[in-house]
């Protein structure tokens, strides 16, 4: 029988994390798809910044950055979002699988903070694509991540790299590494058109030190 990998392991874990049960579209709520997110998280994991790390998961949705965090080790994880539904579909997969040192906040970006820095952010932050999503979030999410973490992972539209890229350097963060994605998102909302669409992504790892 062919062994399976840890990353693919750690995939199949994330499929059985509950997306969105009716997902808003002011909050651009799109689950990322469970093999970048497991990819995203096994960089980072062996880039050393999860195993007995303390983690923020800003916008963590039904929490797959915060629980998957949890399984490979992390130390403590502050997992938030604004939207309270979310906050217990999360809350409710933790308790199932048995984890523990997840805490939970229901709060708007604008308003949370933490007393001292934590070592990793994971953060997928509204891309402002949808006509009803508020305008610049993805920087107001960048503006506490360097706030409250030393290393941060965040994703943004491809099509706005050089401005992010831009961005974390005015701020005197060094972008170490990027990642490029094509995430598929399927029909959610009224809107959409087609069954499914394809948009292209980049997440960053920022050191902020």
């Amino acid at each position: 029988m062919k062994k399976i990998s840890k990353k693919r392991h750690l995939e199949m874990i994330i499929q059985n994390i509950p997306p969105f049960q009716n997902p808003k579209v002011e909050l651009e709520q799109y689950s990322t798809p469970s093999t970048i997110a497991a990819d995203l998280l096994w960089n980072a994991y062996s880039f050393g910044d999860i195993s007995d790390k303390n983690i923020v998961d800003l916008g963590c949705g039904t929490g797959i950055f915060s629980i998957a965090s949890s399984l490979l080790g992390a130390n403590e994880v502050f997992a938030v979002d604004i939207d309270g539904q979310s906050i217990e579909i999360a809350k409710n997969t933790a308790e199932k699988m048995g984890i523990c040192n997840i805490n939970f906040f229901i709060s708007d970006v604008s308003n949370f903070s933490l007393d001292k820095k934590t070592d990793t952010l994971f953060q997928n932050p509204p891309f402002g694509s949808q006509k009803t999503s508020k305008k610049g979030s993805d920087l107001k999410f960048i503006d506490l991540a360097l706030n409250i973490s030393r290393v941060i992972y965040s994703f943004h539209m491809a099509s706005t790299r050089d401005y992010i890229y831009n961005y974390f350097n005015k701020k005197d963060a060094k972008v170490t590494d990027e990642f490029n994605y094509e995430f598929i998102i399927p029909k959610l909302y009224d809107f959409h058109k087609k069954e499914k669409k394809h948009v292209n992504v980049v997440a960053f790892r920022v050191e902020n030190f």
